[in-house]
């Protein structure tokens, strides 16, 4: 079986059957990108960066604060862009911070993934197309996140996508059904396999 890479390719789809562990697992961090409410997980735990402040000042202090707590992760799976809210309010900021995030990453050799809105709901609720709700509540069911306080969506969001980049590199963290890992097949996933992959 194999996935979508970003160039088109594809890749060997990791971790669609759990293995016995060999090694530290690897640090795969989640991020759901937001002006007002960046979402950013690990697979143990969940925060939102949340500022009032505007224009490039907004942008350097989110920048620097997820520059700061990706320095170590093996993979990054960053949410990519909801096509359907093209018009909204600050689209144009918003897509220059996905830029410059990814453009970090890819100068710090850190791979990462490009995850549709739809899969990391999948992954979490089985259904693309569920709410933020039952997001969180999937979340907390499947892998014992609890998401809480202004944010808890965004971190819910980005806490998926966490657990979904951990299974694809073979280290899945809860037994799934089809109807939620078939998510993976929908990832953009890193040209290359992180080394950390089983």
């Amino acid at each position: 079986m194999t996935t979508p890479t970003l160039f088109g390719d594809t890749t060997p789809a990791a971790g669609l059957s759990p293995r016995p562990a060999a090694g530290p697992t690897p640090l795969v961090i989640g991020l759901d990108l937001s002006l007002t409410s960046t979402g950013i997980a690990g697979t143990d735990w969940a925060d939102a960066l949340r500022t009032k402040a505007r224009g490039h000042i907004r942008l350097a202090w989110l920048r620097q604060e997820v520059t700061e707590r990706v320095r170590a992760a093996d993979l990054v799976v960053i949410e990519g862009p909801s096509y359907g809210h093209g018009a909204m309010a600050g689209h144009h900021e918003m897509a220059g911070l996905w830029w410059l995030v990814t453009h970090d990453l890819w100068r710090r050799k850190i791979p990462y993934a490009v995850c549709p809105p739809a899969q990391r709901a999948m992954y979490a609720t089985g259904k693309g197309n569920a709410t933020k709700g039952a997001v969180r509540d999937g979340v907390q069911a499947h892998f014992g996140i609890e998401c809480e306080g202004p944010g808890r969506y965004d971190q819910a969001d980005a806490a998926s996508m966490a657990h979904l980049g951990l299974h694809w590199l073979g280290y899945p963290t809860a037994a799934l059904p089809a109807t939620h890992s078939r998510a993976l097949d929908g990832v953009q996933w890193p040209e290359e396999t992180p080394v950390v992959a089983r």
